[in-house]
């Protein structure tokens, strides 16, 4: 299956921070694509996000290609990363306890590859359903599990933004890696924890579905954001899976005439 992937992001400091501590990749000529959100504030978020970001860039550069499952070349970002955070603390101590979240999606033939720390979040819409494939990393997600807090009481928990799971936090990480097969038309949505604080899962849902270029749509997503108050950095990333079915066609033949 050949997949085209046509992908926009955007990263805004939103209404009430003086700087940004997100960062966000696009290479569609690598076929990665990530959102980090920088953690420790005074203690230098934004170097750690844009460490996570070159981490990813620099292993998927590197990838020879030799093994189809991307899972480890996934996790390689994320443990690389964590490393070179943690060895910029030290070689800094003004940026001792600096972290991220981050989320980072690949795909290979038909199947998309997802590698989550954290709280930002990786969405799916298919058939104009959103669905969140992500589970945060946080308190207030573990009460929910545990059904001492309801959805809508953990959208103004005072621990609503604590985490226990961050990039550059402790040597040994663990990274929650994801994979499925994708559809035409598939809607993949990665974003900071800025996007889903200020806006409901019903308006990501209806403005991923306006069927508007998908520049237009992260534009959109952003501004309601920060209508909606903008308290945090915002940043978000959507990618359009399209089915190439020329080429599909085109592969079908070719393997019958050789005999597969």
């Amino acid at each position: 299956m050949a997949l085209q992937i046509n992908a926009a992001g955007i990263t805004d400091v939103g209404c009430q921070r003086t700087n940004n501590e997100d960062a966000l990749l696009i290479r569609q000529d690598l076929g990665v694509f990530a959102v980090a959100d920088g953690v420790g504030g005074a203690a230098a978020g934004e170097v750690a996000s844009h460490l996570f970001t070159q981490s990813c860039e620099q292993e998927f550069e590197q990838y020879s290609g030799w093994n189809q499952d991307y899972g480890p070349l996934i996790s390689r970002c994320f443990i690389n990363a964590n490393q070179n955070i943690i060895d910029h603390s030290k070689q800094n101590p003004d940026t001792k306890g600096m972290g991220c979240t981050a989320e980072v999606l690949t795909f290979f033939e038909n199947e998309y590859f997802i590698g989550h720390v954290g709280d930002s979040r990786t969405y799916l819409v298919r058939e104009k359903q959103l669905e969140q494939l992500t589970k945060d990393h946080s308190f207030i997600q573990e009460q929910i599990d545990l059904g001492l807090v309801s959805h809508e009481e953990a959208k103004t928990h005072w621990l609503r933004n604590a985490i226990y799971r961050a990039v550059g936090h402790i040597d040994e990480i663990e990274v929650d890696v994801l994979r499925g097969k994708v559809r035409d038309g598939d809607l993949f949505l990665l974003c900071s924890d800025g996007l889903t604080d200020m806006v409901t899962d019903d308006d990501i849902e209806r403005i991923c579905n306006t069927g508007l270029p998908i520049q237009a749509r992260v534009q959109q997503l952003i501004d309601l954001a920060k209508e909606n108050g903008g308290k945090d950095n915002v940043t978000v990333v959507l990618c359009e899976v399209n089915v190439d079915s020329v080429g599909q066609l085109f592969s079908s033949v070719k393997n019958k005439l050789l005999g597969k």
